[in-house]
């Protein structure tokens, strides 16, 4: 098996593919690519053979690149304009459409993707509140979940996987503790639950997800921040393994990741400890294994790998490599 990680570079308009060696914990650059300008989120489809990349300067587009199943990497695919500088990009479990949200164009998209995975010109916009941040489908593909971080919401779609077309659910959005700043979104493998970190208050909620009718209920509120912060939070990223043992959280301010062992049959979070990490902490990844986590820092321009404790969760930073600057988002596959 070959373990492969993509890395974006804001600022350096590149993406990095790194090979990790799972067996000796090691990174090694296999691959460099340049298309210009600031790119910023990825996605990667559910066959986990076509990678997405949001440019967020103009041209703004969604730029793809098909993953080589032998080796990893990247050879470019196509591109299509988005409607305006996207902060979040995910596929649906059909691989046929892209979902994007807009921070400063406080909205959403849906953008249809070809039968070779080329993204096309997005086929619908909705409006939000204040600074759309992310945009998921449930892994049943039958509803989406959006945030607006300035707006407090979470908001509530049913998605028809056939024309891709979202239409608002009843209630169409719950709303969020004021002041937290709804961000991130992650789903748990084993069970029907989201998990939602908030990027004001650096809190992580719980919301138990009705599968008939595609509602969210709030079922806990934990914190993220490490013991002793002082300053303003500014949390980032959250990640759960494959196994749904453990959820994972960034913090950019203090530089740290946050741990929380899941209980796998009422989904209350635990917390398990904090670690240091690369300065400024944006986007991280877990390995398909549940070994190791990759953890990019925006101010130091190299990602952090972690070996994951497999009986605690507890974390080991095992290798420092350097990418482009400002590294700030991750995605990783497992090839035969």
């Amino acid at each position: 098996m070959t373990t492969i990680a993509y890395v974006s570079n804001a600022d350096s308009g590149s993406l990095s593919v790194l090979a990790l060696d799972e067996q000796r914990g090691t990174l090694a650059t296999l691959q460099t690519l340049e298309p210009g300008g600031q790119l910023m989120p990825l996605a990667l489809g559910p066959d986990r053979r076509r990678l997405y990349v949001a440019r967020r300067s103009e041209p703004l587009a969604v730029l793809a690149y098909a993953i080589d199943a032998a080796s990893g990497r990247l050879s470019a695919l196509g591109e299509a304009a988005l409607p305006h500088s996207m902060a979040h990009l995910a596929v649906d479990a059909s691989g046929r459409w892209l979902f994007s949200a807009s921070y400063g164009g406080n909205l959403v998209a849906v953008s249809p993707l070809d039968t070779r995975g080329v993204p096309q010109p997005a086929q619908q916009v909705l409006p939000t509140g204040p600074h759309a941040h992310a945009m998921r489908a449930t892994p049943d593909n039958r509803y989406v979940f959006a945030t607006t971080l300035g707006g407090g919401e979470l908001l509530q779609f049913r998605f028809d996987a056939a024309t891709g077309l979202l239409t608002p659910n009843e209630p169409a959005a719950v709303t969020v503790r004021a002041g937290a700043g709804p961000r991130h979104l992650a789903f748990d493998p084993n069970a029907p639950r989201l998990y939602l970190l908030n990027e004001l208050d650096a809190s992580l909620e719980v919301y138990a997800l009705d599968t008939g009718r595609g509602t969210l209920a709030l079922t806990q509120t934990v914190a993220t921040l490490p013991s002793g912060f002082a300053g303003v939070p500014w949390a980032a990223d959250l990640r759960v393994t494959p196994d749904g043992r453990f959820l994972y959280t960034s913090e950019r301010r203090s530089s740290t990741l946050a741990g929380f062992a899941i209980d796998a049959v009422s989904g209350t979070l635990t917390p398990i400890g904090h670690w240091p990490t690369q300065t400024q902490p944006r986007g991280f990844a877990i390995t398909p294994s549940g070994r190791f986590l990759l953890a990019a820092g925006q101010l130091s321009h190299a990602v952090g790998l972690h070996a994951i404790d497999a009986a605690t969760g507890a974390l080991r930073e095992v290798q420092v490599h350097p990418v482009g600057q400002n590294p700030n988002w991750v995605e990783i596959v497992t090839l035969p």
